[in-house]
């Protein structure tokens, strides 16, 4: 084959500068975007912060900022306040979201897809419990705790190259990881270290804060801290026996065998079993590990007498806006290099300033178009969510389902209900004999909230969960309720039977 030259006519998409910055802009964070508008500002003079007070980006000004070519600004749109939902409190509308499912639900469903979410719960002013700087000072991890209190005590050089090695081997669980052996050869040879030695310093360490760290194994952890308690706790003797001897049972649930071992009644079983709750078995997660990690809504939904308004959250969106003085030290006919330096910035800053303007409105449009979907949800909780998937919100807007991913990810909606992210309203949906659809989320709520009213004694099983739905028309397999079971966390039956 020799080499040829031909000629084709195509069409094709070019992503231009301007749409590339557009598109990371969109999927952005509301933290990520603050940091990128700042370096925008650094790097562009003809940028500018607008001040808190400023009327040029009120909605009442928003005409007359429009009509300044020179100065363009970043506006905030529009609140959108939705219809009465009161029709959504029939009778006939509520059996939409209770409607029945079939006896084989698909097994690849997105079970679990399940997004984390904060309550939006701040404290009264009154709130005696409120430490203000434990939830706002930078965390310590539980190596810096405890060499801390290890330089408050007295001890040799010797003894405090153990207790360092001892506190490096301590996972986050508060949990001695390494052995004794592990941790006497890691040692310097010139310190001629005994085994005696680091079980006494294992020892001093094991009276530190929190109370059962550096504990082996789970039994000696409970009991460091039940030899904490005061000698007169009832009940004390026999959860320390329990705990002692009989942990396996315990851990079992096999409460008439523990019984007859330990020879206990039920009801001091009882008592020493919810003195043992009262424990920590990872008393390392008191210790903070990191620095906290803050939500910062982008849309606000509230509730206005019958309808429901969303809004952006202003202290989330940035108001940025063209410097006019610079702007108007513009020439057009001028070609020095100058002028094309600010010519330049300042069609950049008018393309920076648009594609925020974009993100903005189409945020706001996939939020207003998720509420006005979810508004079961809003009002009756998460028995009511109706199934939506990226591909109805983007037939509703008008967009590529590739851009509502890029919306909802890693945004955060502020509801009576909570805050949440936006990808947690969609959920996969199965069929239902009336040829309805019923979602996934509802389904793990009905199951959550079977297990919270279950009898600690009796906890329902998978087959049994499955035979109460099935008494209120809902089919689910026994197997489709265990997956999505183990996605909300919920232990088996056998794990989670209780004597009270």
């Amino acid at each position: 084959m020799k080499p040829t030259l031909v000629l084709k006519m195509g069409q094709q998409l070019t992503m231009t500068p301007q749409l590339q910055q557009a598109i990371r802009l969109l999927q952005l964070s509301s933290l990520d975007l603050q940091q990128e508008v700042q370096e925008a500002l650094e790097a562009n003079p003809m940028l500018e912060m607008a001040d808190d007070g400023d009327d040029d980006f009120s909605p009442a000004n928003r005409d007359a900022g429009n009509d300044n070519d020179e100065a363009p600004a970043v506006t905030m749109p529009e609140p959108v306040a939705l219809d009465s939902i009161e029709q959504h409190g029939s009778s006939e509308e509520e059996g939409n979201w209770n409607e029945a499912i079939p006896n084989e639900l698909p097994v690849d469903t997105q079970w679990e897809d399940v997004y984390q979410t904060s309550a939006s719960s701040l404290p009264s002013n009154d709130d005696e419990d409120w430490d203000f700087t434990s939830r706002t000072g930078t965390g310590e991890t539980l190596q810096s705790h405890l060499e801390w209190q290890l330089n408050l005590i007295p001890l040799s050089d010797t003894d405090y190259q153990i207790a360092i090695a001892l506190i490096d081997g301590i996972n986050a669980d508060g949990y001695l990881e390494e052995s004794l052996d592990d941790i006497l050869a890691s040692l310097d040879p010139e310190l001629e270290v005994e085994m005696d030695e680091v079980e006494m310093v294992l020892h001093r360490i094991q009276q530190f804060e929190p109370v059962g760290v550096g504990a082996r194994d789970l039994r000696e952890c409970l009991l460091l801290q039940l030899r904490q308690l005061a000698p007169d706790t009832p009940m004390l003797e026999q959860a320390m026996r329990v705990v002692r001897d009989h942990l396996e049972l315990l851990g079992n649930r096999d409460f008439a065998q523990l019984m007859r071992r330990a020879k206990l009644k039920e009801e001091q079983l009882r008592d020493a079993v919810a003195l043992i709750q009262t424990l920590n078995p990872r008393p390392g997660s008191e210790i903070a590990s990191g620095e906290a990690e803050y939500v910062i809504p982008d849309v606000i939904v509230r509730r206005d007498n019958n309808r429901w308004i969303v809004e952006l959250n202003q202290e989330a969106v940035p108001k940025v806006r063209v410097n006019s003085h610079y702007a108007s030290m513009v020439r057009r006919a001028d070609t020095s290099n100058d002028n094309t330096y600010l010519r330049n910035h300042l069609q950049e800053a008018r393309w920076f300033i648009k594609s925020l303007q974009s993100r903005n409105e189409t945020l706001m449009k996939v939020a207003t178009q998720i509420v006005e979907h979810q508004r079961g949800f809003l009002e009756h909780g998460e028995e009511a969510m109706k199934p939506l998937v990226l591909h109805d919100i983007a037939e509703a807007v008008g967009m590529h389902e590739s851009t509502i991913s890029r919306v909802t990810t890693q945004k955060f909606m502020h509801t009576p209900r909570g805050i949440f992210e936006l990808k947690y309203f969609f959920s996969s949906h199965v069929g239902t004999s009336e040829g309805g659809e019923f979602s996934s989320t509802a389904i793990r709520a009905l199951i959550k909230k079977l297990v919270s009213t279950e009898n600690p004694k009796k906890p329902l099983s998978d087959s049994k969960i499955a035979g109460l739905l099935e008494e209120q028309g809902i089919h689910v397999a026994r197997r489709t309720i265990a997956k999505y079971r183990e996605s909300l966390n919920i232990a088996p039956s056998s794990e989670r039977k209780r004597l009270v």
